[in-house]
């Protein structure tokens, strides 16, 4: 857990330097500028997602320090799902609002709880995993495929060549911009939910129900980072090229859709798979 914390404090950090010092009329959805734009930007990402990453630590949390420490994490987990609720996080407008202080409020008691469970156990590997060499080869893919978002997080263009960056797009409204505008795209959050539900995967969770929800949670946010992620790798690196004319539809919002069935069904997949991967340590 002190590792996924880390890399989503370093994409924050990333996030206020570069919303400070470029005019929003370079980023996307974004009204304020200077130093309230970097922090304004900041807020709505702890929003989302790292609120859905801060529920599932929580959960792990409690796994490890037991029921009286409810009185923290139910709380953490009710403030952080708050971000899920429409209009708590508005993608076409990504200025922070008041409501956005409520799950932030969230990541804090969920950091608390998250320290103390580092506290209890210690922050040391816990050994191998069965599937270890898939995550990492995962996690590596996912990565490598988001250099474009990671350079535009950081407020540069990625030079056009395996990937399209600053060609010039057209859009459906008529309107020219870069293939990928600077500043933050929702395929960089897939991608660290994807590498945060790997690591998260690999805990060691004590009790039976509270663990089979964690792991119901943890590859649900798999397959949700999943499909934000390709639907975004898609649109930016394939249909604007030109090279397909279709794409996955918006899964950012929970919905009643096809794409949600598949997100669903895959985690459930994945659920089954790592709950098997843990039955079989336990039992050698």
């Amino acid at each position: 857990m002190v590792a996924v914390g880390a890399l989503w404090a370093v994409l924050l950090v990333m996030l206020a330097v570069t919303y400070t010092r470029l005019d929003p009329v370079e980023l996307y959805n974004v009204s304020n500028d200077g130093i309230a734009g970097g922090l304004s930007r900041v807020l709505v990402e702890v929003n989302f997602p790292v609120a859905l990453v801060a529920l599932a630590t929580s959960l792990i949390a409690l796994d490890v320090l037991g029921g009286r420490w409810w009185w923290l994490g139910g709380p953490a987990i009710g403030l952080c799902a708050l971000t899920a609720w429409p209009g708590v996080v508005d993608d076409g407008d990504l200025d922070a609002r008041l409501v956005n202080a409520l799950p932030a409020a969230g990541v804090v008691l969920a950091i608390a709880l998250t320290v103390a469970a580092v506290r209890r156990v210690g922050a040391a590997p816990s050994g191998l995993r069965r599937y270890d060499g898939i995550r990492v080869f995962v996690a590596v893919a996912v990565i490598a495929l988001s250099l474009p978002w990671i350079a535009a997080d950081l407020g540069f263009f990625l030079p056009d060549g395996v990937f399209i960056t600053e060609r010039p797009y057209t859009g459906s409204d008529g309107g020219t911009s870069a293939a990928v505008h600077l500043g933050h795209h929702h395929g960089l959050d897939g991608a660290l939910l994807v590498v945060t539900a790997l690591a998260l995967s690999r805990a060691r969770l004590r009790a039976p129900r509270l663990g089979a929800v964690t792991t119901g949670y943890v590859a649900l946010m798999l397959a949700y980072g999943a499909v934000i992620f390709t639907e975004d790798l898609l649109h930016e690196q394939l249909e604007k090229r030109g090279s397909i004319d279709w794409r996955i539809p918006s899964a950012l919002t929970p919905s009643v859709s096809t794409v949600w069935l598949v997100i669903v069904l895959v985690a459930a997949a994945i659920a089954f798979v790592v709950r098997h991967e843990h039955a079989a340590r336990r039992a050698g």
